[in-house]
């Protein structure tokens, strides 16, 4: 034991002992048959080369480790009655938990076919990583995941989020020392600040220190113990240190290992206790673990005469060639045999009783907390009537709206009926994105010390606000994947910094899709404001809308992006979003003050259809000389406007207009179940007319959303084209040649006829981008018949 090891009384009974050690070794055991066996899983007969698989694929390095922590927690659980979960940011070791899963007897339950006994468990070693098998990693297939961990750095945020208003439930979460590396990973240590013991569950990190990556050392491995200790008591910990070295005695690594564990659990049982009986929560010491073991403990020790245990070379496959290579072969099956295979099962292949007695029972399984499958839990959200909520608008752009202030109103309401079960996600932004509303009925939650001149801070909040999108994102997946539901809202430029995390959620809900056993959760949904449009103070470094290009490469059953031009649609828009389940829901829209378009209850209809004709701007009468298209509320601006300098200039144009909020209603519907049919679409858009898209984002996504349409040849969408610096809002749009009177020069550009008759206008319309470009450089703002314009009620 080392000096910074922690001392404390041995916590295992002989029985207790003699059952987590059959548990680790059987799930080493089940671990290691994954990775190498086709067939003979009980090695009722020697190895032969037919018997292992033809491509080795896996992580061995982590999985003892893993398993360790896995047989402990079960001995809390039955030993305590202990509510848990668990997650592996080790994400490889796969096989582990896989093993354990089939152990506790779910794996079964969820696949009837992989058998609690010899044949079962062939099947279980065939189809790891094997195709038409299950992935290698803790992945959606795996009963009591909740983190597939392929991706590392958020195993930590995830455990928190999944806490956060789960006052019964413990997540450990297994840090391996490789993640611990990145960014998102050593932010989440602080992610204690937000946790309410008084309200909350509670998370026991553990640090597993196996010392290396796929080729390197590990950072935290190397530094001198005490300065990694000092960090962790930094970030608010009370670190507790194991240490395994190779040829350690079990037992005594056993027992080190549960008085520990012990421990940490009375640690946290005394803070919620205190929290849960005093007016005002502070901040305590959590407990922590760090856990060093040798990278394929219990392994082969050297191969080849290269050492191999406690190395790199044990992060994979430690054995390889094993069909072609003899002395690998007996080497493997030393090794199976060295965990003693007829002690841990049957004659008939299933585990033995005394197993069966260290695992926990139903729902106290790790692999079947229902916690680990949100939907089981899922309770629907109580919506207040959006519609009450609504700008009253006597006629088209008759009011001026921020219309994400608005929408803070009806988050307020949503907030104060869901006060188990909603929270408000963002990156220091609620505020500055007009959603302030919230704080009439809620904090910001915030634990550590707070001064008087703070500003809504409280230990009971339920607004999340870090300047880390990755927390923001990671807090906001474990919450929803424990059965709650959220909103997140962030800048839409700094949005991208989570393209990776979104990536990867989308692949888990599309996965889920086809689990019949995984319930849907709530939808993960983003708001982002303060976009690329009205990022004209901040300049170039804040404009980029390209997250809604992003995530249309995704599986059409997941994704969903609006785009609603006023207040009214965004309260539609919203209303549905936080009712749904199972999708990612994108909708961008503006804070700054925009006209209010449409009604409460022509909103609703429009929403409904998510794309449709808006009567009172067009004149075409059924056969437009040009259709005017737009998605977005500054290109919908740009747009009604220009369709007021076509009506005063060319009143003879017929012109219609389609504002599209459903923006994968573009799609043919046999590419995405909001798609239009082609009938559809031509209805709208008709099959030989110009088109004029005034578009959000980057041009060319349009294009890919319509390039098999009848008329796509017609279509000109004008976008933002990576074009922005500090300037006025207007200028911005001239910028990219988003504007009112580029439009109107389109229009005449392409509307078959209009080039030679219409080059007067066309002229005027460029002298007047320039007058009003020339008017922001001598007065630093936009010209007032560009800032005041309004739709007029009855257009000339």
């Amino acid at each position: 034991m080392t000096s910074t090891e922690t001392n404390s009384p041995a916590a295992l009974t002989p029985d207790e002992l003699g059952r987590v050690e059959r548990l680790w070794r059987a799930a080493n055991y089940l671990t290691v048959g994954q990775i190498y066996l086709l067939d003979n899983p009980l090695l009722r007969q020697p190895l032969r080369p037919e018997h292992i698989k033809p491509r080795l694929l896996g992580h061995w390095g982590t999985s003892p480790g893993l398993n360790l922590l896995y047989a402990h927690l079960n001995r809390l659980i039955r030993a305590r009655d202990l509510n848990a979960i668990y997650i592996a940011g080790p994400g490889h070791g796969g096989p582990a938990l896989v093993a354990n899963t089939w152990l506790e007897g779910t794996y079964t339950e969820r696949y009837p076919l992989i058998t609690r006994d010899g044949e079962g468990m062939r099947r279980l070693f065939r189809q790891f990583s094997f195709p038409g098998g299950i992935p290698s990693h803790v992945a959606p297939e795996v009963p009591g995941s909740i983190h597939e961990g392929g991706e590392l750095g958020y195993s930590l945020a995830h455990a928190y989020g999944a806490v956060y208003d789960n006052p019964d439930l413990l997540a450990l979460c297994v840090v391996g020392d490789g993640e611990a590396e990145t960014g998102p990973l050593a932010a989440s240590w602080l992610s204690n600040v937000v946790l309410n013991p008084a309200r909350d569950g509670a998370v026991l990190p553990v640090l597993h220190l196996n010392g290396y990556k796929i080729a390197n050392p590990t950072f935290l491995a190397r530094i001198p113990e005490p300065d990694l200790l000092s960090m962790m008591r930094g970030y608010g910990y009370e670190p507790h240190v194991v240490h395994a070295r190779p040829g350690d005695d079990h037992a005594q690594v056993h027992r080190r290992l549960a008085s520990v564990m012990d421990l940490c659990l009375d640690h946290i049982s005394v803070i919620q206790h205190h929290a849960r009986t005093t007016s005002r929560p502070t901040r305590p010491r959590w407990p922590m673990i760090v856990l060093r073991t040798p990278k394929g403990w219990t392994g082969p020790s050297q191969v080849d005469g290269v050492q191999v245990e406690g190395t790199y070379r044990a992060h994979q496959v430690p054995l390889s060639g094993v069909r072609d290579n003899p002395a690998h072969l007996e080497m493997l099956e030393r090794w199976m045999r060295s965990y003693r295979p007829d002690e841990l099962f049957g004659a008939d292949g299933a585990p033995v009783e005394e197993i069966s007695l260290a695992t926990p029972e139903g729902d106290r399984r790790m692999s079947a907390n229902p916690h680990a499958n949100g939907g089981e839990l899922l309770k629907p959200l109580m919506l207040p009537d959006h519609r009450a909520f609504g700008v009253e608008c006597p006629s088209p752009g008759s009011a001026m709206e921020e219309s994400t202030r608005v929408l803070g109103r009806w988050l307020r309401d949503v907030m104060r009926a869901n006060d188990d079960r909603f929270r408000l996600f963002g990156p220091d932004e609620v505020a500055s994105n007009r959603l302030d509303a919230v704080f009439e009925v809620t904090d910001r939650v915030f634990v550590a010390d707070i001064e008087g001149t703070d500003d809504h801070l409280a230990p009971d909040g339920r607004v999340m606000e870090v300047l880390s999108e990755h927390l923001c994102q990671g807090w906001l997946e474990g919450y929803l994947l424990t059965g709650r539901h959220g909103l997140f809202t962030s800048y839409e430029a700094f949005i991208h910094i989570i393209d990776s995390m979104f990536n990867q959620h989308a692949k888990w809900l599309k996965t889920t899709r086809d689990i019949p056993w995984r319930r849907p959760i709530a939808s993960l949904n983003y708001l982002l404001s303060s976009h690329v449009w009205r990022q004209d103070h901040n300049g170039f470094s804040h404009q980029d809308p390209g997250f809604i290009d992003h995530v249309v490469n995704k599986k059409a059953e997941i994704i969903r992006v609006y785009l609603p031009p006023d207040v009214n649609t965004l309260l539609s828009t919203m209303n549905h979003c936080l009712g749904s389940q199972h999708y990612v829901n994108v909708v961008v829209a503006g804070k700054q003050p925009q006209p209010v378009w449409l009604s409460m209850a022509e909103a609703d209809a429009h929403c409904r259809r998510g794309i449709g004709i808006w009567d009172w701007a067009s004149n075409d009468d059924g056969d437009p000389d040009v259709v005017m298209a737009c998605a977005g509320d500054v290109p919908t601006l740009e747009t009604i406007a220009a369709v007021d300098l076509i009506r005063r200039h060319m009143p003879g144009l017929k012109v219609r207009v389609v504002n599209v909020v459903d923006l994968m209603r573009l799609q043919d519907e046999k590419e995405h179940p909001h798609g239009l049919s082609p009938r559809e679409f031509d209805a709208l858009f008709t099959t030989d007319k110009t088109v004029i898209f005034a578009y959000h984002g980057y041009p060319w996504l349009i294009h890919r959303l319509t390039y098999q349409r009848t008329n796509h040849d017609n279509i000109h969408v004008r976008g933002y084209k990576e074009e922005g610096t500090t300037t006025t809002p207007f200028d911005m749009v001239m910028l990219n040649d988003l504007d009112r009177f580029h439009l109107v020069m389109d229009v005449i550009d392409h509307v078959p006829g209009l080039a030679v008759k219409e080059a007067a206008l066309r002229q005027r319309m460029f002298d007047e981008r320039q007058r009003a470009r020339d008017y922001t450089r001598a007065h630093g703002e936009d010209a007032p018949e560009i800032s005041d314009w309004v739709w007029p009620d009855s257009p000339v």
